[in-house]
């Protein structure tokens, strides 16, 4: 084999199995950064779209599975999160899409069905010529059971679009899932071609640092990724946020180490779960003491069950969603605050925390923090994201020994938004030139000189 066809031989070819549509066919309801985006999709066939909330990624899953359906004639099926499912049969019924709600495969009978992850395996994949995974960032995970079921269950279906707000910058594995889940490349492929092992910590990953440019040159082939609409050079002037106030509250909590004049802020895990159990009472009265005080709708985030029923008995005409509930009794709840027939809700980000739309509501509170950004910036967006019209405020009420935890949440926000910044840089050009169509000049390598090896590489003669 010559050189130049060894140098070819190691290119990387994403194989496209999707088909055109013309500009007209996609619904004009969406904006011109949506159709285009469905447009590419479709002609990708297995794509990903890790567009922002609030950028109508529910509108264009649904153009999406419209055009696939009339394409190949077969059914379309829509997992999502609890609660979601009504939202989305809305959105489509405003483009003229009818979507069916679910159970199980007997009651799939129409052309495009809707369904909740926690209800997968009542369906027959077999049945289905394309899958939309909403929220697809429950592919994060490599070792949970749901990940495996997804990738294994619809590794034979023709079409599949992946839809989830930008994913964790730092989080190359969730990246790995969804190439895997998209029959691009799967996460051990992915890992061994670009990353080396950080040191000894073999849960650790790294570029390699030839590979960077390859690498997400790679990953704009089969995924767009949109913060919002002028990252690919289209018109921002509907998609401009209001202000966001996070205000902070120090709770006093009086608490001493045995042997000690003053309270101690807690430094491990062990220490500062500890502190949040102590303090449950005293948060939980800030809390109320806010809401109790304002009108309209105010969402409350926590994370223990005893925080909820704590914050329950203080605040009049509240109610929570907990992991106890029935589906039913979730989606009932989580659709009467939608609908304003709830004023507050309170719920753990691991519930409620995802998919849904809550722009109706413009105050918030978390009730102590964990250490997880992802959890905290997905809350947050349940309210502030585009569409929202009114500035948000979100109160942080934690104690003053809990001061490590907004620290480390503070730390990882500063981290995710410089490196979401340099995802959106490093893909710019690759989507612009499979999205719409916009060609770079480049130069492919082209030895001119004939390869030396060093004279102890090479054989004796």
């Amino acid at each position: 084999m010559e050189y130049q066809n060894f140098i070819n031989s190691k290119r990387l070819t994403i194989y496209k199995s999707g088909f055109e549509v013309l500009e007209n066919a996609v619904n004009p309801m969406l904006f011109d950064y949506q159709r285009d985006l469905v447009k590419w999709s479709l002609r990708v066939g297995k794509a990903a779209l890790f567009t922002m909330t609030g950028t109508g990624k529910t509108l264009m899953q649904v153009e999406w599975a419209k055009h696939v359906q009339k394409q190949t004639r077969g059914k379309i099926l829509i997992i999502a999160p609890l609660a979601v499912n009504y939202q989305t049969i809305r959105e489509g019924k405003k483009i003229g899409v009818e979507i069916t709600y679910a159970h199980n495969q007997g009651e799939a009978t129409g052309d495009i069905t809707i369904t909740n992850y926690e209800r997968l395996s009542g369906f027959d994949a077999d049945a289905f010529a394309g899958v939309v995974l909403d929220e697809s960032s429950i592919l994060k995970s490599f070792t949970s059971a749901t990940r495996d079921l997804i990738i294994t269950m619809f590794a034979r279906t023709p079409y599949k679009l992946s839809c989830t707000a930008t994913p964790s910058p730092n989080d190359f594995m969730e990246l790995g899932n969804q190439s895997e889940f998209l029959n691009v490349m799967t996460r051990t492929e992915m890992l061994a071609m670009f990353f080396v092992h950080d040191g000894g910590d073999t849960s650790k990953w790294r570029l390699k640092g030839h590979a960077e440019s390859k690498f997400w040159e790679w990953v704009a082939s089969w995924a767009a990724v949109l913060t919002k609409p002028s990252d690919l050079g289209y018109d921002d002037t509907r998609h401009i946020l209001p202000p966001l106030e996070q205000v902070e509250h120090i709770v006093e909590s009086d608490i001493k180490p045995e042997g000690s004049l003053f309270s101690v802020e807690a430094q491990t895990l062990q220490e500062r779960q500890a502190a949040r159990r102590d303090t449950i009472g005293l948060r939980a009265e800030r809390v109320a003491e806010i809401v109790n005080a304002t009108e309209g709708p105010f969402l409350i985030w926590c994370d223990l069950n005893n925080e909820a029923a704590a914050l329950v008995k203080l605040i009049p005409g509240s109610a929570q969603v907990q992991g106890s509930d029935t589906p039913e009794q979730k989606e009932a709840r989580m659709m009467a605050f939608a609908d304003s027939t709830l004023r507050v809700l309170i719920s753990k980000p691991s519930i409620c925390g995802f998919g849904m739309n809550w722009q109706h509501c413009s105050q918030m509170a978390f009730i102590g923090l964990s250490d997880s950004f992802e959890a905290y910036f997905q809350a947050v967006r349940r309210c502030y994201r585009f569409g929202q019209k009114k500035p948000v405020t979100v109160h942080i009420v934690i104690s003053d020994l809990e001061g490590a935890v907004l620290a480390n949440i503070k730390r990882k926000e500063s981290n995710a938004t410089r490196m979401l910044a340099e995802i959106v840089e490093h893909t710019r050009r690759h989507v612009l030139e499979n999205i719409r169509h916009q060609h770079y000049q480049s130069k492919d390598y082209n030895a001119r000189m004939e390869m030396k090896l060093p004279i102890f590489l090479q054989e004796e003669a």
